[in-house]
């Protein structure tokens, strides 16, 4: 079961059978021929588009009918939207999560403990990476993270309030706090992300929109791809995706979604982008510049797809019910534990941290 990545400008993709029929045309410019790819249906668990690419209404239908669904992405991997199959029927947990999201408490406790997992996973990414090195700049970094952990730690959730616009925490809030420790740590661990490339890739800072290097065009790619990973893991168990706890909740932003992929970031998509860069496995010629902002090419990115796809079949032990079990699958265990707690089934919420 796997995610079905549709990359090929101008492909159309049919119902055939219980199969899905990918036409790519030929591209000159490109020198790939004409082809058809079949892809049986039962195998996808989600359907990512890029750009130019028709899915005929026969295999959206049966895509829908099978509970996958189809995110819509524009050919850089900006997310755009997605067609989801119906919500859970359990609607009283989706109650329940909208009681949490007004309560200052609740939704405090589950925002720190998504932003003690994230800070938990960047220090061990650079204890990891720090074995063989010993960088002292790296080190620094990391006891600086558990600086900042402590004082997430020491938060007191029965102290916070609601801010005065939801949409906008404001800074004097213990939101406001956290979020200001979550940007601490965030700094320290990509300001030394640098000194985990090898070769002459630049990386000097984190920036998004747009990415102004190939470091940072890997990342925010793989955080949209988390994300649309994350968000199908939601509506499988059936929360609402647009209701945040960490992120505010703002019209067309999954912010759920982002919540849960907070303590993956660093062990799935910042791994890969090591991965890649550091193996040579992408180079230079895999990206390109326009008007400042740096993109992967469509070979570069169907390397990084697939090393994305296998990073989230990567078996690992579960930290917290010690079985073996995929980075796909403690996604969704991820929200599982979160729907648990907002039901009241288990009394306390521990976010997903690798050792």
């Amino acid at each position: 079961m796997a995610t079905l990545y549709l990359t090929e400008p101008r492909s159309l993709v049919k119902k055939d059978g219980d199969t899905l029929l990918v036409h790519i045309p030929e591209d000159q410019e490109r020198g790939t021929q004409k082809r058809k790819v079949r892809v049986p249906l039962i195998k996808v668990t989600q359907v990512v588009v890029y750009g130019d690419v028709t899915l005929t209404s026969p295999a959206l239908a049966a895509l829908l009918e099978q509970k996958t669904d189809v995110c819509f992405c524009s050919r850089y991997g900006r997310f755009r939207g997605r067609l989801s199959p119906p919500l859970s029927k359990n609607s009283l947990i989706r109650l329940e999560q909208h009681r949490a999201h007004n309560d200052a408490v609740r939704t405090f406790t589950l925002a720190q403990a998504c932003v003690r997992g994230k800070l938990a996973n960047m220090r061990t990414m650079l204890l990891r990476a720090n074995r063989k090195r010993e960088d002292a700049e790296i080190a620094r970094a990391a006891e600086s993270l558990q600086g900042v952990l402590t004082q997430v730690d020491e938060l007191e959730p029965h102290q916070a309030a609601l801010p005065p616009d939801p949409s906008h925490p404001q800074a004097e809030t213990l939101h406001g706090t956290l979020l200001g420790l979550e940007g601490a740590g965030t700094a320290f661990y990509f300001g030394v992300f640098g000194r985990l490339l090898k070769g002459e890739w630049n990386f000097e800072r984190r920036q998004r929109r747009p990415p102004r290097d190939p470091v940072n065009a890997l990342l925010s790619f793989g955080y949209v791809l988390l994300m649309n990973q994350a968000a199908s893991a939601v509506s499988v168990v059936g929360l609402d995706p647009y209701v945040g706890f960490l992120h505010s909740s703002q019209y067309g932003k999954p912010a759920l979604a982002l919540d849960v992929i907070e303590p993956f970031r660093p062990v799935v998509v910042d791994s890969v982008v090591l991965t890649v860069l550091n193996n040579r496995m992408l180079t230079e010629k895999d990206f390109r510049e326009e008007l400042g902002a740096w993109r992967l090419t469509e070979d570069g990115r169907r390397t990084f797809l697939t090393r994305f796809e296998e990073r989230l079949d990567t078996t690992i032990k579960h930290p917290t019910f010690g079985y073996k079990a995929t980075y796909r699958r403690c996604l969704e265990l991820e929200v599982r534990l979160i729907a648990k707690w907002l039901s009241g089934e288990i009394s306390q919420f521990e976010p997903f941290m690798v050792r």
